[in-house]
């Protein structure tokens, strides 16, 4: 067995930051927690801190560092209570941890995940805005600081699984023709344009095969979530977009496949359940039991494919254009659908108003080179404003 890992978890009290720490709980002689992170949650947090017994916690609103640090006390932990942006940043490069699992959700998580590389830790990865907004800048900070990214996506960790494990990234991709991303279709696969108008954001979080958080679920009802893997996709395996395709696979036991130019399709096939990639990445290049049960094609019959239908669900073709435009553009198309996605859910804007608000957002906002993290943060930004102003309009017609 290898030597034992040291983990920080950040967004800990996530979905991911649960699933994580399940596996981890499975393994105590090959994992220990470094580093608990929260966004506010502190209850939460304490709960983890009490079974995980971390050397620091980390709570990202400084207003909550004195309940942390009560609670903390009161359960007689040694545990340090930390808060804000450099407390983050400071444990996602502390010198006890080795493995950084990035699950912040949302622009919030960029600036640790990029610290993380920067450091040169072994970076596992769910924070894909950090790569939809930095993409170029995160790779080429892993590059030179010798950080190891493995996706934890489960579509992203299974094209990993389904590429060669040797050699750098050039010599990994000989022979890719493309690169072919599944969608489960969300919970709206099949229904036409027309029959969207009234969809309520409890609907559009009633994912039909995972579950997940409100934010991500909408982004899988309208399929914004897979534009952002696409540009994900992008940058951590270097294909161009023309040569990476996304299909619907409702039945989510696909996770994703890799075609090559002999005609071999190779894919990774799993029970939906996100413990599978994680158990992959932490114990890397072996294999652990994650909890997730054997997987019986027998019972389920049938695996059903599909193109994703774009007139219905234009996110997807939003992403792709991001893509094609370069620069800052992930970081607007990121932004808007973060404001669109938020007032979706305060019951603000209509759920076919999505998709028009990042739109907009996406012709308001200049697009520049991006080759800063003061330009990316700039982008992220201008894009909030003007989404809001936008959002603003919208609700006033």
């Amino acid at each position: 067995m290898s030597a034992t890992r040291t983990i920080a978890v950040l967004g800990a009290t996530g979905s991911i930051g649960g699933s994580a720490l399940d596996v981890i709980a499975r393994h105590p002689q090959r994992f220990a927690v470094t580093t608990l992170s929260a966004h506010r949650d502190v209850d939460a947090l304490l709960a983890l801190c009490r079974q995980f017994r971390p050397q620091r916690a980390v709570i990202a609103d400084p207003a909550l560092l004195d309940p942390l640090a009560a609670g903390l006390r009161a359960a007689g932990l040694a545990t340090e209570p930390l808060a804000g942006r450099n407390a983050l940043l400071a444990a996602a490069t502390a010198g006890d941890t080795d493995t950084v699992i990035a699950a912040i959700v949302g622009a919030a998580g960029m600036a640790s995940t990029l610290a993380a590389a920067q450091a040169g830790k072994r970076l596992l990865l769910a924070n894909k805005e950090s790569v939809v907004l930095a993409g170029a800048l995160l790779m080429d900070t892993a590059k030179r600081n010798g950080a190891q990214i493995i996706p934890i996506d489960s579509e992203h960790n299974a094209i990993f699984q389904c590429l060669p494990t040797v050699g750098d990234t050039g010599d990994r991709l000989k022979g890719v023709r493309r690169l072919v991303l599944t969608a489960s279709g969300g919970p709206f696969r099949g229904r036409q344009r027309a029959e969207l108008e009234s969809i309520t954001p409890d609907q559009a979080c009633a994912h039909p095969n995972w579950v997940m958080g409100r934010k991500i679920s909408v982004d899988s009802a309208t399929l914004m979530n897979k534009g952002l893997e696409v540009i994900e996709a992008h940058w951590l395996f270097g294909l161009p977009a023309e040569r990476i395709e996304v299909l619907v696979h409702p039945q989510s036991i696909v996770h994703s496949l890799v075609d090559y130019a002999d005609g071999s399709m190779l894919a990774q096939l799993g029970q939906p359940d996100m413990r599978t990639a994680l158990a992959q990445a932490l114990a890397w290049p072996e294999r652990i039991e994650s909890g997730v049960g054997a997987l019986d094609l027998a019972r389920h019959g049938r695996l059903d494919f599909e193109p994703p239908d774009r007139l219905t669900f234009p996110c997807l073709d939003l992403a792709y254009h991001a893509l094609q435009l370069g620069g800052t553009a992930g970081a607007i198309v990121n932004a808007a659908n973060e404001v669109a996605v938020s007032a979706f859910l305060q019951g603000q804007l209509r759920f076919l108003g999505i998709p028009e608000l990042i739109a907009r957002t996406l012709d308001r906002v200049a697009v520049t080179a991006g080759d800063s993290i003061d330009a990316l943060l700039a982008a992220d930004r201008a894009a909030r404003d003007a989404a809001t102003h936008h959002l603003t309009l919208m609700e006033s017609t």
